[in-house]
């Protein structure tokens, strides 16, 4: 009896402060939607009164405001004709629409696949690798957040590997014409009409070209706009995807591909510096392929339109410039050494980002918190806490670039986001690891598989890049977007999401 009257003070206790979080939550939730709605509330009275006045009027009134305007035939003539030059003016030099037509990711064949016991077995039995650090890639593998079923090139299933130049053309040509087969399958569209073609692969730049050997491969017309992005890291499919945006903004009625990836097989670390093993426990085989339309006939049949690309690059402050660096070792091996710093840099570079962002896409209730709180922080109490703005109030889906464990956990913590709202992001870091420039396409078609994207929705795709930069770009849904076939997730994604091992 006792301990039972001491559960119900306790709840009685508690209460209120329930009762009080919620009264913040509608106030806030009430807050948002009178600032959201106030120029159209404004607008309601000034409608009632000309409505009044406009039922008021009688025919005499109608015949007067007649006479006036012919009276004054060459005012009305001189407006019109400034009326029809301004129009003409505005549509030949609006910024086109960009719609996103379809997409594809590759996914490698079965026996590509890695798992953690495989994984480390190959590691011990090519001799590269000291004991400790055979120990230190387990723990990382143990806590990255990568599951049994994602897959290395084909030279790193040989004992001991096979790394080639001849190796890794093979794996850029099964990842690129993989993607961009299933493209062209998926919308009919003739590789001959490809106007503008930008490929993007940090580590791996033969000669000649990827781009180059997509045209080879496919006989893509002689005047193709062609590009072919280095060394700009993970972030690079969003810069790849705003360059084929300007680029369509000047070459009219055209397609544009965007392919995306990243190859391994020349860039695999076999010496034993810590900072440089990690990229062998993270990155695994992927890639996409993008086609993007400025005709305004493909609105129909496009998944999304474009709304805003933000870049934020941090390559002037030497720490971040050297946080994600290529470099040789003591013993003269070559890898991509991580800095301790990672974490740290890549939440200034975001903030940055997000500081463009927020206007952009924010509803005028979260700048107007935001300014407050600064305000407020500047001139009054410099330890108030910067107001975080609730970008759950702008976009539905958020897409964030599956670069490791603690990048999503970051971002999930920084952002205030739920777990529903990162879990395409795990998933896909659980199934296909972190395929560099084009897991965020992994994670797209991953709320596509689960039947979550409906007309209207805004998707935030968020990448971070060696450099160091921080990259967005924002989408809208221009339809109820169901799964294209040849998905990366058709015939898996009833098994997701699964429970992750803290």
């Amino acid at each position: 009896m006792d301990t039972g009257g001491e559960i119900r003070i306790h709840q009685t206790r508690r209460l209120p402060d329930f009762l009080q979080s919620v009264n913040l939550k509608y106030v806030k939730l009430g807050y948002h939607y009178l600032i959201s709605n106030l120029l159209t509330l404004c607008f309601i009275p000034l409608i009632v009164v000309t409505s009044i006045e406009a039922s008021q009027m009688n025919l005499d009134d109608l015949r007067h405001l007649w006479l006036h305007l012919q009276y004054n035939l060459v005012s009305i003539i001189i407006c019109s004709a400034f009326l029809v030059f301004g129009l003409t003016v505005y549509i030949m030099t609006r910024p086109r629409p960009v719609y996103l037509v379809d997409y594809a990711c590759y996914r490698a064949p079965d026996h590509l696949k890695a798992p953690f016991d495989q994984f480390m077995e190959h590691s011990r039995l090519t001799g590269d690798f000291d004991e400790s650090s055979l120990e230190f890639q387990r723990k990382i593998l143990e806590r990255s957040g990568l599951g049994e079923e994602t897959y290395v090139p084909e030279a790193m299933h040989y004992i001991p590997p096979r790394p080639s130049m001849a190796a890794a053309r093979e794996e850029a040509e099964q990842v690129m014409f993989g993607a961009l087969d299933n493209l062209f399958a998926n919308t009919n569209v003739n590789p001959k009409n490809i106007g503008i073609l930008v490929v993007n692969c940090s580590l791996f730049n033969p000669t000649p070209s990827l781009s180059a050997m997509i045209v080879n491969k496919y006989k893509l017309r002689g005047n193709i706009r062609s590009f072919n992005l280095g060394g700009m890291g993970c972030s690079a499919g969003v810069i790849a995807v705003d360059l084929a945006k300007d680029l369509l903004q000047v070459h009219r009625n055209t397609y544009a591909v965007v392919v995306s990836t990243e190859n391994i097989t020349q860039n695999w670390y076999f010496g034993n510096k810590k900072s440089m093993l990690i990229p062998n426990c993270l990155f695994r085989v992927g890639g996409s392929a993008v086609l993007l339309s400025n005709k305004s006939g493909d609105k129909n049949r496009s998944k999304y339109k474009l709304v805003h690309v933000v870049r934020t690059h941090r390559g002037a402050d030497d720490r971040a410039f050297r946080c994600v660096y290529q470099e040789q070792d003591g013993a003269g091996k070559t890898g991509v050494s991580l800095s301790k710093d990672l974490m740290a840099i890549a939440g200034e570079a975001l903030k940055a980002n997000i500081t463009t962002l927020g206007p952009l896409v924010l509803p005028i209730s979260e700048q107007l918190l935001f300014f407050a709180t600064l305000v407020v922080k500047k001139l009054f109490n410099k330890k108030v806490k910067p107001y975080i703005p609730d970008f759950k109030l702008a976009f539905d889906h958020f897409c964030i670039h599956a670069g490791g464990r603690a990048v999503i956990d970051e971002l999930e913590k920084n952002l205030q986001l739920l777990p529903v709202h990162v879990e395409a992001s795990r998933m896909t870091l659980h199934r296909f690891g972190n395929t560099s420039s084009s897991s965020i396409w992994y994670e797209l078609a991953y709320v596509e598989a689960k039947r979550r994207m409906r007309k209207g929705n805004r998707v935030w795709q968020i990448a971070f890049g060696s450099g160091f930069k921080c990259n967005s770009a924002v989408w809208e849904a221009l339809r109820n977007v169901k799964p294209s076939a040849n998905g990366p997730w058709e015939d898996c994604i009833d098994k997701y999401p699964v429970t992750l091992v803290a």
